[in-house]
């Protein structure tokens, strides 16, 4: 897979079919237009493209930053894994803001031969959001593309969004936010040294420091999975500040993989997030802490199913 990352000098020979929009979560519903995207590369040769913004169009206008679901690294590796040839991740430019919704589709064309588009019935685009469904309808014959519009998707009755899935998250409900999602919450990074005092418990953990947009569920413990090197195992993680082995700790990813006794420091491992088990709470000791956290290992084995997703 190829990537155009926060540049307008694209340009692609071969035609194409494309899906457009922010990709924020990259969930079931966007899975959708993927899958569509991918099955029109399969049936006509062609090159699939997903393009997005490198910064969000709302955030740009309205200059305030908000957590996102998936960084955009962890959005190309699923956008690989799923089969797409390029990514383009568009500047969003003063002039860009202000191209014409026809402008916007012509240089789209000119650029990247599209001959498909497959976007959502409520996709718009172009300056104020002129562009929409019907006017990329309109447009298909004079540029010679055509167009596949999907409704949303949806589960019990609702949309499935992005702004429903931060919401399960933020309420701690990851278990709906999954199903959302289509996969489980996960957190990618680098095991770093620590202070090792799982050690002195029998309880060794891994650590990563959660990428300072990545939207974090309510501080505590959750049912996980740990995968590196390509296995995956149950594991404890909690997410949070650790009170009860100092007040001023950064807010961190600690997790104990079950049945795992390697060293990994170093490693890049993926962290996914099953089920919230109970909020952070500062213990007296770190032997009260240790007793806790032995009950949430029982928890999670008699919860959890253990034939954990590879």
């Amino acid at each position: 897979m190829k990537c155009f990352r926060n540049t307008t000098d694209i340009y692609i020979e071969e035609d194409t079919v494309i899906t457009l929009g922010k990709f924020d979560g990259l969930h079931s519903g966007h899975r959708v237009l993927v899958e569509a995207l991918c099955k029109e590369k399969e049936k006509n040769g062609f090159k699939s493209v997903v393009f997005t913004f490198s910064r969000l169009p709302k955030e740009e206008i309205e200059k305030k930053k908000q957590p996102f679901l998936l960084s955009m690294e962890e959005k190309e590796t699923l956008l690989e894994e799923s089969g797409v040839d390029y990514v383009i991740e568009y500047p969003f430019t003063e002039e860009v803001r202000r191209m014409e919704a026809e402008d916007f589709v012509a240089m789209l064309v000119e650029k990247l031969h599209v001959k498909v588009f497959v976007i959502g019935t409520d996709f718009s685009f172009g300056y104020e959001k002129r562009g929409n469904y019907g006017l990329l309808q309109s447009l298909s014959q004079n540029y010679g593309f055509r167009v596949l519009a999907f409704t949303k998707k949806q589960k019990q009755g609702e949309d499935i969004s992005s702004t429903r899935i931060r919401n399960a998250i933020l309420n701690g409900d990851i278990q709906t936010a999954n199903e959302l999602l289509g996969y489980p919450y996960f957190f990618e990074g680098e095991v770093q040294n620590g202070r090792k005092i799982g050690r002195t418990i029998g309880i060794p953990t891994v650590n990563l420091t959660p990428h300072e947009r990545k939207l974090l569920p309510p501080f505590g413990v959750y049912a996980s999975e740990t995968l590196v090197d390509g296995k995956t195992y149950l594991s404890l993680s909690n997410i949070g500040k650790k009170p009860t082995v100092g007040d001023d700790n950064p807010v961190g990813l600690e997790t104990y993989i079950f049945d795992f006794h390697e060293e990994i420091y170093g490693k890049p491992i993926c962290v996914k997030l099953l089920q919230f088990i109970r909020g952070e709470k500062k213990f007296e000791s770190v032997e009260e802490l240790k007793q806790q956290i032995q009950l949430d290992i029982t928890k999670i084995l008699q919860t959890v199913d253990k034939k954990v997703s590879v």
